[in-house]
């Protein structure tokens, strides 16, 4: 691949995306982040704006210190103090950038920068000057390139080259360009700044009409070679250009944009996306391209039927390239035969005749009820199914002494194999209280791994329904209880859970020992 042929990825996450409210991340944060991004394959890391703040100083010089193959860049105002601080904290990087930049537009100059025209210029040329005596690899942008003059902008560009800026950055600052509109302006530029074929020309577009990445695939087809980008999209108010879609997009439509590509190992998308999600506490909206939970989960009949027997009929590009593990069949209201056949299959059931057509019929009218059917649920709906039996558990009695004067304390009477048991335990409140007897009673050896309480209906007196997730030897089941007082509902769904595992013992032959 030439260097003409190369989409460079230079990634802000940690700059531009880290202005996103709530989205600030901490030193050992950023390096972790940083690391991924070296995985990723990402070109260029802006690391910081090293002036900004003590914090994003330290942060740049340690990214600098830790990441080898990648450049790593600063980004500075075009004051000689944003510039000298950027330089500092780039010291030990093994290729640093300087980033600098200033307003271009008639409305920012005015009321922002109070600066006219030929002004700016001075500050470029003396800016650009000041940054290359500290590195070779030095950017300039135009801050609203957009919304600038095309002709000043072409001024603005050439003043930057001269002195010694080898990208020039075309931002679209506030989301506001049109992509035939972007493009056109690509192509002007690269038209009318002399040396233009010895420059990067590099976009950087925000989302506020939800056309970054529109605007930015446009670009880059009018000859820009560099995109900035952030993972998941995050960035100033609704984000910036995301960067595994602009990926995804050019390698998935090699036919638009032929001969050209990026160093990015798309295996380490996913993994990227999740960790920023982890680390910022910001999760991904389910329907997010490349990313989102939905992106490759299917729930119409006919869309599983046809993943089922071909992905491509449904899936442009694969899970595992963006290093997803696989597609998944969500199991819903408009799944059809066939995926439910396969979730059986998938979960050890092999059903025939009347009985998958009961089964079916159980499934889509739970389905009608709950937006999202789980593994747990399919179990059940084969167990009502398939065994006539009556259950191993049933609660009969429950009592419990708590408050702040008392210690925690349940006393539960159960039917176990048409027999009543009673006993009674202290726990660190009731409900557990009441887990510890019935654990001592039905003798069971399982794990509690989760417990939800939901009020089924509204008022003082609301039926409360508990779930609760229990597992032994790999086996995971959930239990439902529903009962005014909710102390009784937890006991139902803990009894209910164990009786689901004593039926898949019984239906593994596994002989059943006295308890479970």
């Amino acid at each position: 691949m030439s260097e003409n042929d190369l989409i460079r990825i230079f990634d802000t996450t940690m700059r531009d995306g880290e202005q996103s409210p709530g989205c600030s991340m901490n030193l050992v944060e950023k390096l972790t982040l940083a690391r991924q991004l070296e995985r990723l394959g990402v070109d260029v890391i802006e690391a910081g704006f090293p002036i900004a703040s003590d914090g994003d100083f330290e942060s740049v010089c340690a990214v600098a210190a830790a990441v080898r193959e990648s450049v790593i860049c600063g980004l500075a105002r075009t004051s000689s103090e944003d510039i000298e601080r950027a330089a500092r904290a780039l010291e030990s990087a093994a290729n640093p950038r300087i980033h600098t930049f200033i307003a271009t537009s008639d409305i920012h100059m005015e009321h922002k920068l109070r600066m006219s025209r030929e002004q700016v210029l001075e500050q470029v040329d003396r800016a650009v000057r000041q940054a290359r005596g500290y590195c070779d690899d030095v950017e300039f942008s135009a801050e609203d390139a957009t919304r600038s003059d095309a002709d000043f902008l072409v001024q603005v560009f050439t003043v930057a080259s001269e002195a010694g800026a080898t990208t020039l950055n075309v931002p679209d600052t506030v989301g506001y360009t049109l992509p035939e509109e972007f493009s056109e302006l690509i192509r002007l530029l690269r038209d009318r700044v002399p040396g233009a074929e010895k420059l990067v020309f590099a976009v950087h577009c925000h989302n506020d009409l939800g056309l970054a990445v529109a605007n930015s695939l446009a670009a880059v087809r009018a000859g820009a070679r560099q995109v900035e980008c952030t993972v998941n999209g995050i960035g100033e108010r609704a984000g910036n250009t995301s960067m595994e879609e602009v990926v995804m997009a050019v390698k998935t439509r090699r036919d638009s944009f032929a001969g050209l590509d990026t160093r990015i190992r798309t295996a380490e998308i996913y993994p990227a996306s999740r960790m920023l999600s982890s680390i910022i506490g910001v999760a991904v909206q389910p329907n997010k391209a490349i990313v989102g939970d939905n992106a490759f989960a299917h729930e119409a009949g006919i869309h599983q039927d046809g993943v089922l027997k071909a992905p491509i009929t449904y899936e442009i590009m694969t899970p595992q390239s963006i290093g997803r593990p696989s597609n998944e069949l969500v199991m819903g209201k408009h799944s059809g035969r066939h995926a439910f056949r396969e979730r059986l299959l998938e979960l050890g059931f092999d059903l025939e005749g009347e009985e998958f057509q009961l089964a079916f019929r159980r499934f889509k009218d739970l389905a009608d009820k709950k937006k999202t059917i789980f593994n747990e649920d399919i179990e059940a709906i084969v167990a009502d199914t398939t065994i006539d039996r009556d259950e191993r558990f049933a609660v009969k009695e429950v009592s419990v002494l708590s408050g702040t004067f008392a210690e925690p304390t349940a006393t539960v009477e159960l039917v176990i194999d048409g027999e009543a048991k009673k006993g009674s335990a202290l726990g660190v409140g009731p409900v557990d209280a009441v887990f510890k007897v019935v654990a001592e009673l039905t003798e069971t050896k399982s794990d509690l791994l989760r417990f939800h309480v939901t009020a089924i209906t509204g008022g003082m007196d609301a039926l409360g329904e508990v779930s609760v997730t229990v597992s032994e030897d790999g086996r995971r089941v959930i239990g439902h209880g529903a009962d005014p007082d909710i102390i009784v509902a937890s006991a139902k769904a803990y009894v209910h859970a164990l009786n689901k595992l004593v039926w898949h013992k019984l239906r593994r032959g596994v002989s059943e020992p006295k308890g479970i």
